[in-house]
């Protein structure tokens, strides 16, 4: 997913060429709030200029729900989003709230019910991080949780939130993992979070396969060329398809075992099941 400030018109144009799985046109940080109003119209015009989202997807994020700007925001449900990206959520009460304007504002402008997905930035707040839990069965919209660190460090009142040697402090690895729990609990996506330094490409390609190895499926671009080190590094190598098709086929070759050998290594379900998930991910690629 790839930020788009959605008062620029040359970095809207721009975001089409990129393979981005979805632009996040945002009304929110990106935006100085004297341009708010134009950014609206815009992003409005870009949605109902681009109906075809067969390969990329329009999302907007909007301002939060505690500010007057975020129903003025929910203008562009007119433009038919994919979804919504909520900031600075408490709990999943404001999934619940949201989802309850999109309700009404379907039917007003004639959008298809339900469509419009939902997915907060579920750690910007302190009060966030005792509510990770709060996302199960809290909305059908809701299609996955992503994280944030530079809002809570505000909030907090911390002067940065890395330790001196550049790994992030114990509060914003907490926010990360619960995070990453709180999205599979409520079988949806973990959205790993944006990697603030764009003239660093070796720095994001670790942080991004740090990223799939802990279970995220995705993570946030804040810049262009950020996209293809992050579809790359969430994409299965040849060798790891090799490995996890060596494991179904063990498997399928013997359906009575729980626990295999293979290379002098131990195998369970465990095992199965990632290599499974590896085997769909290759798929849905087209990587062999």
């Amino acid at each position: 997913m790839l930020f788009v400030p959605g008062d620029s018109e040359r970095k809207l144009e721009k975001g089409i060429s990129t393979q981005a799985d979805a632009l996040i046109l945002d009304l929110e940080d990106a935006v100085a709030p004297s341009r708010t109003h134009i950014a609206r119209e815009m992003v409005l015009e870009y949605l109902r200029s681009r109906t075809d989202r067969s390969r990329q997807q329009l999302w907007v994020r909007i301002n939060p729900l505690s500010t007057p700007a975020a129903l003025l925001d929910l203008a562009v449900v007119a433009g038919a989003p994919d979804g919504i990206i909520l900031p600075k959520v408490d709990s999943a009460q404001e999934i619940v709230q949201l989802s309850h304007y999109l309700d009404a504002l379907e039917v007003r402008e004639g959008v298809p019910q339900g469509s419009i997905r939902i997915i907060p930035v579920a750690t910007e707040t302190p009060k966030s991080l005792f509510a990770l839990d709060s996302y199960v069965d809290c909305s059908a919209r809701l299609a996955g949780l992503t994280w944030g660190a530079e809002d809570i460090a505000a909030a907090l009142g911390a002067s940065t939130n890395r330790r001196l040697d550049g790994e992030y402090d114990t509060v914003y690895k907490l926010a990360r993992a619960l995070c990453l729990s709180g999205a599979v609990a409520a079988g949806v996506q973990p959205i790993d979070t944006i990697f603030g330094n764009f003239s660093d490409p070796a720095g994001l390609d670790a942080d991004a396969k740090s990223a799939r190895r802990a279970g995220f499926t995705g993570k946030i671009a804040i810049h262009p060329n950020q996209v293809d080190i992050i579809n790359r590094a969430f994409s299965p190598s040849q060798e790891e398809m090799a490995w996890s098709r060596r494991i179904v086929e063990a498997f399928d070759s013997n359906p009575g075992l729980g626990t295999i050998g293979i290379e002098g290594k131990m195998i369970d379900m465990p095992h199965l099941k990632q290599a499974q998930r590896v085997l769909q991910l290759g798929m849905r690629f087209g990587i062999a």
